[in-house]
């Protein structure tokens, strides 16, 4: 979902991967995408931060089914509200490979869509089944404090997640 990330970037091997990130003080390794899951190698990224005993997680489109998956990478799901214009692909298939340790992420675009994820929340009991459901404003085109206050009034067990790096360094468009 994100297009730069089909014809930009860097192929680089899971050695490669590995070195880079051996060289920052943290073992929490977040793997995004574009689309992470259709990376040909990502399985075998994920076993080798997993042995080297890393907490990994995986941001996901939803799109490619997880049951591959290890269980112990802690996977993030969107589902895809509609103006974002490809709800049509979420694969909700993927909701019963959702664990304890799992979220779902909505990012809403408007009332509406706020309103559509209320239902699939309600609908796949997303509480019961995640750790969190996030929902997460739309950058530059829903203000924080909308999403906010309806999240608020909803009375659902959702939290609002906001994309820190546009926060923290908004001068930065893409790429943090």
């Amino acid at each position: 979902d994100t297009e730069y990330a089909f014809y930009e970037g860097k192929e680089m091997s899971v050695d490669e991967i590995l070195r880079v990130v051996d060289g920052y003080a943290t073992k929490l390794a977040l793997v995004t995408g574009g689309e992470p899951m259709l990376q040909k190698d990502v399985h075998t990224l994920f076993r080798a931060l997993l042995e080297r005993d890393y907490t990994v997680c995986v941001e996901t489109g939803g799109h490619v089914l997880l049951e591959s998956v290890d269980p112990r990478v802690h996977k993030i799901m969107d589902l895809k509200c509609p103006s974002s214009g490809m709800a049509q692909r979420n694969n909700y298939d993927n909701i019963r490979y959702l664990t304890s340790n799992d979220e779902v992420k909505f990012v809403v675009g408007d009332r509406a869509d706020f309103e559509w994820a209320c239902r699939k929340v309600l609908e796949y009991d997303l509480p019961s089944r995640v750790r969190n459901v996030l929902f997460s404003p739309v950058y530059a085109k829903l203000p924080y404090e909308d999403l906010a206050g309806w999240v608020l009034r909803s009375g659902l067990p959702v939290r609002m997640q906001l994309q820190l790096h546009r926060v923290i360094w908004p001068e930065i468009p893409r790429g943090v």
